[in-house]
Order: C-alpha cells, then structure tokens, then sequence
C-alpha cells in the first residue's frame, strides 16, 4: 500500500467476514491540512486479502484505540497519532525513518517497503496480474516492467518444473505390452492362401 492510502483506512474498510480490506481513498497533505480524497483511478480502488497474522496485529491495535480512550467505529481512522487524530503520511515515513535509524539495517523510505512486498511476491511464483491487482497498478504490463529484475532466475525454474511434470506423466502412463516377434517366414505362411496337397 502507498503510504496516503495507509493513513486513509477506517475501521469499516477492514471486513473481518471476508478477511479483506478496501481501499477507496487516500489522505494527504495540501496548503498545510491533512485533506482526504477518492482514490485516483479504478484500478487503485481494490480489495486486497488479509493473513491471520495481519488481522490478529488490526485486533490487538484496535483494543489499544479502546483502551487509549480512542474511538474505533467503522468511520473512525485505523491509524492515529497519541491524540486521536489521523496520521499525516509524512509523519508515518519520520517515524519509519527513525526506527531504521535505531537498527544495523540499510536505510530505505517506508515506500520501498511497498516495492519489497512485491518483489518477494513475483520471486516466489505469484502470477504478475495478482500481483498487479495487489498493488493497485493501472496494467499488469506496468508491474511487469517494474519488477522485471527479479523474473531471470525464474525461467530456470519454470524450465525444471515443466520438466518435472513431463516426468511425473511419463512414470503415470501405463506401459505397453511388447509385440510377439515373428519371423518373416512365419509372417509369409500366415498371410498366405492354404494350397491343396497334390
């Protein structure tokens, strides 16, 4: 997710029937006030699928709004800053900067978590179409381009795997039984009229 759509989610944006969420806006910051607006396009209005561990983190967050005195209705702001307001989207990449600070990892922005989810997606075998839905891009054609320099090493493995398929039919198919051999002079007498004995 790009960081505005991030500081844009509301609690009735998660669908815990359908382990989702939706995203159709986004906040950001214009003449020095934190403005919502509609996503830019069709495609950047999604659903992208949750895991059991993503939601358990929404849940304990979400009890941590009640218990800080917060609310949490479906209009309410998932994230929030100590006083219960919005996040600003700066404000998310500051503090993302100043925990990598705090660590021996490289330095990079908190959108280049965005490109690493993506990455690691199409390296482990994700079609680029989900991918592309996932990220909200306009074309699968678009993330293809994108993230091409994780696709090399993946034809070696598409090789291997359709190879290994080929294998796996050849072992399944049932064997023929072998022909009776026969001679040619045997060949000759059976396809040959019987002859009266003189």
């Amino acid at each position: 997710m790009r960081r505005g759509e991030v500081v844009g989610l509301r609690w009735g944006d998660w669908n815990q029937q359908t382990h989702s969420l939706s995203i159709s806006r986004s906040r950001q910051v214009v003449r020095g006030r934190s403005t919502e607006f509609a996503t830019k396009t069709r495609t950047s209005r999604r659903c992208i699928d949750l895991d059991p561990n993503t939601e358990t983190v929404l849940q304990e967050w979400q009890q941590r709004q009640h218990d800080d005195g917060h609310p949490a209705t479906p209009r309410d702001p998932i994230f929030t800053n100590t006083k219960g307001k919005p996040l600003l989207a700066e404000s998310v990449s500051q503090l993302f900067g100043r925990i990598i600070g705090n660590t021996d990892l490289p330095r990079i922005r908190f959108h280049d978590l965005r490109h690493t989810h993506a990455s690691l997606m199409v390296a482990s075998g994700v079609p680029i179409k989900v991918v592309s839905e996932r990220l909200g891009h306009a074309h699968p054609g678009f993330t293809m381009a994108t993230y091409q320099h994780v696709l090399p090493g993946m034809g070696a493995t598409a090789a291997k795997g359709f190879a290994d398929m080929l294998e796996a039919v050849d072992q399944d198919e049932p064997q023929m039984e072998p022909k009776a051999q026969v001679n040619e002079g045997d060949e000759h007498k059976k396809n040959s009229p019987d002859l009266p004995i003189r």
